[in-house]
């Protein structure tokens, strides 16, 4: 089995010669111009056949020992002039390195090539990485890859799997080097791959798998656990995970019952953690009471999760459980604008998601994998994020707005559309502006004339379909100052 690395972000080791650059032409090439000048005949064919080994090791079989350094010497000189420019990238080598950086990783270049040569490779074609190191071979590689932090490295060649193992990191191996798929295998590499065009879907999963050992390794060692759980993605992966780790005998699952919650959230998010086998508790919660809530400014969340965990806390701690959990993920800590992640930080709440990296993708990509009904399941925010920064929280516009939105599924979905992503934000004085799915819009002028209609019969005034459909988050446009409520 290939060793765990670390969860986030992953460093990733690459070889230079035949993993991510075909050297093979520009090395025949020189080669020849090398023999000339030196009046041997150089094997070309059979030397260029599995590039990887220093060149001294090359040249040593054809040259007296004496003239194997000096030959050296000249090959590196004549390099720049003979094998640089012509010298492609292999398919698919921008796109492994685009794929680390996507995951927020580092990219360590260790490889056996003459450091300066190596450089202007890296230069010409615009390859991607943070450190290169030359001039280290075999388990030689495995001092920068464990200095770098690299968990996985990629080679070609028996030896490129050798510094891996050396450095306790996963071996990835490609066969665009001449080393065949059985020589690799039995070098001890974990991964192999046709190329590193299959690179990017490998280490989607590797990422994932990783932080999902990370996750329910965290959680094993918690003991017990009650979760903040409102029946999203996010907390019900949380929840089902927690299961997975500790049984359900040591989980609870705390949802508070407030006006905020629409009541139509309610009976499945219950309904599927009782079917993991999880005591559900929902005790009453007052964040109306609060008047940073009602207040309503940008610091609304805090004051809804301070109120959460002021009461999910004692709960839990009754019950003998050790720890509270948030399904805060990964994203959601780098988003900039998360005052309720503040309250719960300061109450001692724990965001295993986060902590283990996982994104908001990878948590519906893990629901699914664990045929979890949530893995699709829209964002459901809060009633209250529907109302405009500054216009007073009430239970009555919340009601209004739920009235509201639940007329215009029904009219929607009745007029044979798909309707996932639907708000109707109330913008204060009896105004309301309604965002469906972008792919919705224009919306057939009958239909939108109809469920205007039905929202003003809820209860407002005025009513308008949003141009530019559904956004998550579109009220925070009209915040001053975001970085004041942090």
């Amino acid at each position: 089995m290939p060793p765990t690395p670390s969860a986030v972000p992953p460093v990733v080791g690459f070889d230079l010669d035949m993993t991510l650059i075909d050297t093979a032409p520009g090395f025949r090439a020189l080669l020849r111009v090398l023999g000339d000048e030196l009046g041997v005949a150089l094997p070309v064919e059979e030397m260029t056949a599995r590039l990887g080994p220093p060149l001294d090791q090359l040249l040593a079989p054809h040259l007296p020992a004496e003239a194997v350094g000096p030959a050296g010497d000249r090959f590196r000189a004549l390099y720049p002039d003979h094998a640089v420019t012509t010298t492609p990238v292999l398919p698919g080598a921008h796109e492994a390195l685009a794929a680390v950086r996507r995951h927020g990783g580092r990219i360590v270049l260790v490889t056996g090539k003459f450091p300066d040569n190596a450089r202007r490779h890296v230069e010409h074609l615009g390859l991607d990485v943070d450190v290169l190191e030359g001039w280290v071979w075999g388990a030689g590689k495995a001092t920068a890859l464990r200095r770098e932090g690299a968990g996985v490295y990629v080679g070609d060649h028996v030896h490129d799997v050798e510094g891996a193992l050396a450095a306790g990191a996963t071996s990835v191996s490609v066969l665009t080097g001449g080393c065949t798929r059985a020589e690799l295998l039995d070098a001890g590499t974990h991964v192999v791959l046709d190329s590193l065009e299959d690179f990017p879907g490998w280490l989607d999963d590797h990422v994932l798998t990783t932080r999902v050992a990370a996750l329910e390794a965290r959680l094993a060692d918690l003991g017990s656990l009650a979760v903040a759980y409102s029946g999203g993605a996010d907390s019900a992966l949380l929840l089902a995970a927690a299961v997975r780790a500790l049984g359900p005998g040591r989980v609870l699952a705390v949802t508070g019952y407030s006006d905020s919650l629409p009541a139509v959230e309610r009976d499945p998010a219950r309904a599927f953690a009782e079917g993991l086998g999880v005591e559900v508790l929902t005790p009453r919660t007052h964040e109306m009471e609060r008047e940073g809530y009602r207040a309503n400014d940008g610091d609304r969340c805090f004051f809804c999760k301070a109120e959460l965990l002021d009461v999910l806390v004692p709960l839990a701690r009754e019950r003998g459980v050790e720890h509270v959990a948030t399904g805060t993920n990964a994203d959601d800590v780098v988003a900039g604008f998360r005052p309720g992640i503040r309250a719960a930080a300061e109450r001692g709440a724990l965001t295993p998601l986060a902590d283990a990296g996982l994104t908001k993708a990878q948590v519906r990509e893990v629901s699914r994998r664990w045929a979890l009904p949530t893995w699709d399941k829209p964002a459901a925010a809060c009633l209250s994020s529907r109302v405009a920064y500054g216009v007073e929280v009430t239970p009555h516009r919340l009601a209004r707005i739920e009235r509201a939105e639940a007329a215009v599924r029904e009219s929607v979905t009745g007029a044979g559309l798909p309707l996932r992503d639907l708000r109707v934000r109330d913008l204060g004085e009896d105004r309301a502006s309604v965002e469906v799915d972008a792919a919705l819009l224009p919306l057939p002028s009958v239909l939108a004339g109809a469920l205007l209609a039905r929202v003003r019969e809820a209860g407002f005034a005025h009513a308008e379909v949003a141009e530019r459909g559904f956004r998550s988050g579109g009220l925070n446009d009209a915040l001053p100052d975001p970085e004041r409520w942090r």
